[in-house]
């Protein structure tokens, strides 16, 4: 019974997740102050809790693809699961209270926005792929809230460069599954507008990330950071041109963008890590 209340909180994926606010409290103060660890929990616990809510509006699907996971399974009830769902969220959001009232308006508009998201949006054409972009780029929001708006400006042009890219990425991997969720009943929007205006959008949304990414070299981190900041903006670039030249989803899958998008990404990350450690 206990195993199933771990297992469907996604154990590794909301741990990870948690630590991920780390770069965000680096990048806004250089350092990590202790008091600032709490985040680390309060994170972890609204991503377990969102990754939980989320089995519970996929339950009869999961009967029929899943059977092994948690519900269908019977090693949770789906009326324990929801409870546990929102007992997580609270515990999430019960860390913040502490803290000021950025962090704890991040971590009650995120809470809402993961329970809408598997109660709805997530069925929903762009608006799942902007919701799941922007849940995966606020942890550095959420980082840098500790410190006050001072620290969360200091993480936007990070939050603008990641929601971009894995918008992108989300918009090229529904390009890539299309027979799966046409068969699965999804839909997504490469269905409506096809593969070929898919790649154009994505393209240009990591444009857009590229260019927001140059915007610390003049405010505060030099040439240093543009020197590599460029390279990973090159991969990036290289990924989106690869999703804007593949004219179906076969061409897509052997292209590798979105494998290669994902490396930019973390790329760009360990880039503004570094710096943020020596310049900031």
């Amino acid at each position: 019974m206990l195993k199933g209340y771990l297992e469907i909180t996604r154990p590794v994926n909301s741990v990870v997740a948690g630590f991920a606010v780390l770069l965000g409290i680096i990048i806004a103060k250089g350092t990590i102050p202790l008091d600032s660890l709490i985040l680390i929990p309060a994170v972890a616990a609204i991503t377990a809790a969102g990754n939980v809510v989320n089995d519970y509006y996929d339950r009869e699907i999961d009967a029929i693809n899943r059977p092994e996971r948690p519900i269908p399974s019977g090693k949770i009830s789906s009326k324990c699961a929801l409870i546990y769902s929102f007992v997580l969220f609270l515990i999430g959001i019960l860390l913040c209270t502490g803290l000021n009232m950025l962090c704890f308006a991040i971590a009650l508009f995120n809470s809402l926005l993961l329970f809408l998201y598997a109660l709805k949006l997530k069925s929903l054409p762009l608006i799942g792929n902007i919701a799941v972009s922007y849940l995966g780029a606020s942890i550095f929001l959420f980082g840098g809230a500790f410190f006050g708006t001072a620290g969360l400006l200091d993480n936007t042009v990070v939050f603008v460069i990641t929601f971009f890219a894995m918008l992108a990425r989300e918009l090229l991997k529904d390009a890539e599954d299309i027979k799966g969720d046409q068969a699965g009943g999804a839909k997504t929007l490469p269905m409506y507008i096809g593969v070929k205006k898919t790649g154009i959008i994505s393209l240009i949304l990591v444009f857009f990330g590229v260019i927001v990414s140059l915007m610390p070299c003049l405010r505060f981190w030099g040439l240093y950071y543009l020197a590599f900041i460029l390279i990973a903006d090159i991969v990036i670039l290289y990924a989106g041109v690869l999703g804007f030249m593949a004219d179906n989803s076969e061409a897509l899958k052997k292209s590798g963008a979105t494998s290669i998008l994902k490396k930019g990404m973390f790329l760009a990350l360990l880039i503004f890590l570094i710096s943020a450690v020596l310049f900031g």
